[in-house]
C-alpha cells in the first residue's frame, strides 16, 4: 500500500511551518528541475505537493480529507475528492433512475367488487414526444455531477466526517442539460395523450386499495412509468362492503311484514330469506358464506329498516 503523502514528498513533517514547507520546495525543486538533469515526474510531483499544502486553506482541506478513512480510496494518501470517491464506487456512471409511479382514482361500486368484472377507464398521461423521439431535444453531459445526476457534499470536520450524495442544481438530477430544446414539447421529451386500458377488478378489492399496471404511467427520463390505481368504492343498489362482509339494506312496508320470506338480489343470484319470529330492526340479519370470498369466507348482513306512510 502506498503511503506517501505530500509531506513525505516534500520532505517535512505534517506539523512543518509553511516557511519550512516553502524552503524545502525551493531546495527540492532546484535539485530535481529538469532542465539540471533532474526527473521529470519527479519535479511535477514535488510541485503538485507543494501547490496543496504551501497553500494554507489548500492545506487545511487536505489534512482534514487525508484524516477522513473515506479519502484514502485508490488514494494512498494523496488528495481525492469526494465526487471522483463517488464514481470510484459506482464506476463513474449514473445510476439507474428508480421507476416512476402515475396515481389514478377510479370509482367502482360494491357489485364491481363482488362480480370482479373487466372495466374499461380512461386517464390522461405523458408519452412520448413524436417531434424529438422523446429525447427533449440534443443535450451535453453536465459538468457539475459529471453526468451521475448527483453531487457529493461533504458534512461535519475531523475524524466525523460524512458524505451525502444529493440531487446535482444545474442539471436536476438529470445528468444533461439541454442545449437545443424541442419546440414542440419544450425540452421535456413527453406530450399528453388520452389512455385507454381495459382492466379486470380483483375480487374483494376494498375501499382505498390500490393496484400497479408496469408501463402503463407517465412516460419520464425515457421509460414509462407504473400505473398506481386507487380504488374508491361507492354503494350501489343498497349493497355496502364491511371487510369480508356484504351488507344489503332491505326497506320493508307493513305489508312486507305480513309475508313469512322476503327476497335479496344476491350477485350470485336470488336468496329466500325467512323473517325471524322476533322481528328486530336493531339487529342484522346474517345469511351464512355469502359474502366475499377472500382468504376467509365473508357472510352477508341484511340491515332491515321499515319504511311506510300513515294514512
Amino acid at each position: 500500500m502506498n503511503d506517501e503523502t505530500y509531506y513525505s514528498v516534500l520532505g517535512v513533517s505534517e506539523d512543518a511551518s509553511q516557511d519550512e514547507i516553502k524552503k524545502a520546495y525551493r531546495k527540492l525543486a532546484k535539485e530535481n528541475h529538469p532542465d539540471k538533469g533532474g526527473d521529470e515526474e519527479v519535479f511535477k510531483k514535488i510541485s503538485t505537493a507543494y501547490d496543496t499544502i504551501g497553500d494554507e486553506n489548500k492545506r487545511k482541506q487536505y489534512d482534514l480529507e487525508r484524516k477522513n478513512p473515506f479519502a484514502r480510496m485508490g488514494g494512498g494518501g494523496f488528495n481525492q475528492s469526494f465526487q471522483d470517491i463517488y464514481n470510484s464506487m459506482f464506476g463513474g456512471h449514473r445510476q439507474e433512475p428508480r421507476v416512476h409511479t402515475t396515481n389514478i382514482t377510479v370509482e367502482i361500486g360494491v357489485l364491481d367488487s363482488y362480480l370482479s368484472p373487466k372495466k374499461t377507464i380512461t386517464y390522461k398521461r405523458k408519452t412520448s414526444c413524436d417531434t424529438c423521439s422523446g429525447t427533449g431535444g440534443d443535450k451535453k453531459t453536465c459538468m457539475t455531477c459529471q453526468g451521475s445526476g448527483q453531487i457529493i457534499r461533504q458534512m461535519g470536520s475531523g475524524m466525523f466526517i460524512q458524505m451525502v450524495a444529493t440531487t446535482c442544481p444545474t442539471c436536476s438530477g438529470h445528468g444533461d442539460i439541454n442545449t437545443n430544446p424541442c419546440f414542440v414539447c419544450h425540452g421535456s421529451g413527453a406530450k399528453d395523450e388520452m389512455k385507454n386500458i381495459e382492466i379486470r377488478i380483483p375480487h374483494g378489492i376494498d375501499d382505498g386499495q390500490f393496484f400497479k399496471l408496469q408501463g402503463m404511467g407517465d412516460y419520464r427520463n425515457g421509460i414509462f412509468g407504473d400505473l398506481l390505481v386507487r380504488i374508491k368504492i361507492q354503494k350501489q343498489d343498497n349493497f355496502e362492503k364491511l371487510g369480508n362482509h356484504l351488507i344489503y339494506n332491505v326497506y320493508f312496508d307493513l305489508d312486507d311484514l305480513k309475508k313469512d320470506s322476503f327476497e335479496i338480489p344476491h350477485p350470485d343470484g336470488n336468496l329466500t330469506v325467512k323473517f325471524p319470529n322476533q322481528f328486530d330492526t336493531s339487529k342484522p340479519l346474517r345469511v351464512k358464506g355469502k359474502g366475499f370470498k377472500m382468504e376467509t369466507i365473508g357472510d352477508m348482513m341484511v340491515n332491515q329498516y321499515v319504511k311506510y306512510y300513515r294514512d
